[in-house]
């Protein structure tokens, strides 16, 4: 009696994997499709492959922008900058330099502060439009920057920031032409 258990066991289990494997072929016969001609899928390019240059909608020379800028608007953006940065004059340095007096002054020249050896190496004074340039994007301005801030898209806010830097020194660089205010 004990083999009749155990065959009746074993058709159960082979009847269930036979009925499991027909039913896979026959699905396969009912769902299928032509072979790949490239295997994978194409994903989408980039929102700015795709759009292009002419879609892009064209910034204001930083001068003009300046022209527009509002200080007080500068001086509430640069919130976010007060965590790692001092903008009193004569405070020291935190986890970024002091920016009191950072328009005109070289690039990588606080005493006391570690700066990236590519901030040493960029070389130069700060300029409106350097400094444009860096709060739009430090790590694409100065390759190797040890600042993590991501950028500042907005054209405009930047030209804020810029002119509230600006107001920060005992004798400031005057503001390009066509943004003298």
């Amino acid at each position: 009696m004990f083999s009749f258990e155990t065959n009746k066991i074993a058709g159960a289990i082979l009847g269930s994997l036979l009925l499991a494997m027909g039913l896979g072929v026959i699905g396969q016969m009912i769902f299928s499709h032509p072979p790949l001609v490239k295997p994978g899928y194409d994903l989408p390019a980039p929102a700015e492959a795709t759009e292009g240059a002419a879609a892009t909608p064209a910034v204001a020379p930083l001068p003009a922008r300046l022209a527009k800028a509002d200080v007080s608007k500068g001086e509430a953006s640069t919130k976010a900058c007060q965590a790692c940065h001092n903008f009193e004059k004569g405070a020291g340095p935190k986890v970024g330099p002091p920016l009191y007096g950072v328009v005109g002054r070289p690039k990588g020249s606080i005493p006391g502060f570690a700066y990236s050896d590519a901030m040493k190496a960029k070389g130069g004074d700060w300029t409106y439009d350097d400094l444009d340039q860096f709060i739009a994007n430090p790590k694409g301005f100065v390759n190797g920057t040890k600042m993590a801030f991501a950028g500042e898209p907005d054209p405009q806010k930047r030209a804020d920031i810029i002119d509230y830097l600006h107001t920060l020194s005992d004798s400031p660089v005057p503001l390009p032409a066509a943004a003298a205010k």
